[in-house]
């Protein structure tokens, strides 16, 4: 072997393009761009959502609602998990701290106590809001109730 015989070895180079170089090429004329219209000039860009003169989907599709930007959003923990959360954590106090050791919410959330289920213990709660249903239940089932701001 002489080094005027070396070559890549077979598929691992490609043919360039090179278009409007004349009919010659295979790739003169129209250089690959089909004939007139914006399209085939040089610097065309086509704009985003832009369907050919269609009405656009944005405008097509009916607008419903809007978002309440005061609305404060709360993971919710019903009563009924609080027994099943205690025996599987090891938790009597309820803190946002304690929760968020425990992977069970963010660092950002808060939390509200929800009523649904049967309370068997005493627990205590520090979160930021709780239902008279739950107060009610938490201090019959002689647990305590701290709201955190």
């Amino acid at each position: 072997m002489k080094l005027h015989e070396l070559k890549p070895a077979k598929g691992s180079t490609h043919k360039v393009k090179r278009i409007g170089r004349g009919d010659g090429s295979g790739h003169g004329g129209t250089s690959t761009k089909g004939t007139k219209g914006a399209q085939a000039r040089t610097g065309f860009k086509n704009k985003m959502a832009h369907e050919g003169g269609q009405m656009p989907i944005q405008r097509r599709v009916p607008k419903r609602g809007f978002t309440n930007y005061n609305r404060i959003e709360y993971k919710v923990i019903n009563l009924g998990q609080v027994v099943q959360l205690s025996e599987k954590y090891g938790i009597t106090e309820f803190s946002l701290e304690n929760l968020y050791i425990n992977g069970l919410i963010s660092q950002t959330d808060r939390v509200k106590v929800l009523g649904n289920g049967e309370l068997t213990g005493k627990f205590t709660f520090k979160v930021n809001a709780v239902s008279e249903k739950a107060k009610s239940a938490i201090e019959a089932a002689g647990g305590s109730v701290e709201i955190v701001k």
